[in-house]
């Protein structure tokens, strides 16, 4: 593999986490009849880096691996991660105990590592030692495929963690391919894409990095994008935030769950939005499983804010009321139900295949209309989606929760989009605008929260006397609030309609 000479080339994998239970039913797969076994090795690998990471900062990882008697150097770079496909440029070549960047050929990177108070610097910074056991599969003509089974741990001084994973790299063809392999094996098995590499994993150890809740991220459009480029890049970057709030404990903290809603959200609103662009039945084939899987997340994240937006406080201001306390407890109860059910649709096998072919999907757009400028085409999208959120404010009734919580989606579509073609227009304006569309948005969310209070309430009550007072006594205190976002509302409303379209401006 690889013998006596730098190889710089562009690895392209499809990356998936495997529960350690399911490695021996993995191994006994039907794929795997079809393919040619490899062997089985032991890999240890030395990651360096300087004591601030000074590498990790610019997105480059430098490690040594054993291969039995011998040693490699390779470098890697950051590169484009989109549901679990990873492509990222290397540099791989023997290690005689010295490190030598001359033959990296991007001129920025080996400048970095050839820098002499780094150098001077480097130290190990983590260890992989795995078992990696790897076939050769020819899915089709053409095309040549390794897939690998890693077993074994990262350790980061004192702290480790286990590895459990495996690894689909392409050796030619196409990457449709990689994708055509993953959903076949998460048809059968409980895989779920795997964003985070093993250096990355191994930083967060060395670090201490806890999982935090994600949030979305800046859109990654560009000005001069062909359109179609621009929908995958931002519907990739959604699609990524799904998945690394999913990697977070729920149960302790349920800020993941809220950005998992945010994440399938902008998903759902990009593909309405690029909804004139996008191929035949792709919006009918990815909608109903996005909104389905958005539904189980919704009805925990309405227990999270019942519990601790609406009875939380209402129980703080009569700390001494046994009814409100029974009312808490009650609520708990059925919150833990919900992120029960939440869990079981996170972790249903066919939710695994569904991100595997929305991702496939993503990957395989192509095509964009001759002449289409990105420029006009959020122009004409812009303008229809101000057009339908003024008319949904003009039909909005302060009294009517379902008019408002219209005019609510359509104030939270008009916001995505104006987010997704933010790079185009100027930051002032796209902010401002911005602004006026959070306040209004926040106002009818917590409008929409009291009115959903009611319903998740009775719930709880059954034929209980005293949660029936719990729940009167808890609507009461919250009667002062009400009436504020509801002056809030119509304030917020008022700066919709004197709301200038910056976009024609530009």
């Amino acid at each position: 593999m690889r013998d006596n000479a730098t190889l710089m080339a562009e690895e392209i994998e499809l990356k998936l986490a495997l529960p350690a239970s399911a490695q021996r039913a993995f191994q006994r797969h039907p794929l795997l009849k079809q393919a040619e076994r490899l062997g089985a090795r032991t890999l240890v690998n030395v990651y360096y880096d300087t004591p601030d990471l000074a590498l990790h900062r610019k997105g480059v990882a430098l490690r040594t691996r054993r291969q039995g008697r011998a040693w490699l150097q390779t470098v890697k770079c950051a590169g484009v991660t989109a549901g679990g496909l990873a492509a990222r440029p290397e540099w791989e070549q023997p290690y005689a105990g010295r490190f030598d960047f001359s033959d990296v050929d991007d001129p920025r990177v080996r400048a970095l590592l050839e820098r002499h108070r780094l150098q001077s610097h480097l130290t190990p910074a983590f260890e992989t030692t795995f078992t990696r056991i790897t076939w050769r599969l020819v899915p089709a003509r053409g095309a040549a495929v390794l897939l690998m089974l890693d077993r074994g741990r990262i350790v980061a001084g004192s702290v480790e963690e286990s590895i459990s994973e495996i690894e689909i790299e392409l050796e030619r063809g196409s990457a449709a391919v990689l994708f055509g392999i993953a959903q076949a094996l998460a048809a059968d098995l409980p895989l779920r894409p795997a964003l985070l590499s093993k250096a990355e994993r191994g930083y967060r150890l060395r670090l201490g990095t806890p999982l935090m809740p994600l949030k979305a991220s800046p859109s990654p459009l560009r000005s001069g994008q062909a359109p179609l480029e621009a929908f995958r890049a931002i519907a990739n970057a959604c699609l990524a935030q799904f998945q690394m709030n999913e990697l977070g404990d729920m149960t302790h903290d349920p800020e993941f769950v809220h950005q998992m809603r945010v994440a399938l959200r902008r998903l759902r609103s990009v593909v309405r939005t690029f909804r004139p662009l996008l191929p035949d039945g792709f919006e009918a084939t990815v909608v109903p499983p996005l909104r389905s899987l958005a539904r189980a997340l919704g009805q925990a994240r309405d227990w999270d804010v019942l519990a601790e937006e609406i009875v939380g406080p209402a129980r703080s201001a009569f700390s001494g009321d046994a009814r409100l306390a029974l009312l808490e407890a009650a609520v708990g109860r059925a919150r833990r139900q919900a992120r029960d059910n939440a869990q079981r649709a996170l972790a249903a096998p066919a939710q695994a295949v569904f991100l595997l072919d929305l991702a496939a999907r993503l990957h395989a757009i192509d095509g964009d209309p001759v002449g289409m400028d990105l420029s006009a085409f959020a122009v004409r999208r812009l303008d229809r989606l101000h057009k339908k959120a003024l008319a949904l404010a003009a039909a909005a009734q302060e009294r009517d929760p379902d008019s408002l919580h219209a005019l609510r989606i359509g104030v939270k579509r008009l916001r995505y989009a104006i987010e997704f073609f933010a790079p185009l227009y100027p930051a002032r304006e796209t902010r401002k605008a911005m602004d006026t569309l959070t306040g209004l948005q926040d106002t009818l969310g917590a409008l929409n929260d009291l009115a959903r209070a009611g319903t998740l309430l009775m719930h709880c009550v059954n034929d209980d006397r005293a949660l029936r007072e719990a729940v009167s006594l808890a609507g009461g205190w919250h009667g002062a609030r009400h009436a504020v976002l509801r002056r809030l509302t119509l304030q917020g409303i008022e700066r919709l309609r004197k709301s200038k379209r910056f976009w024609k401006e530009h």
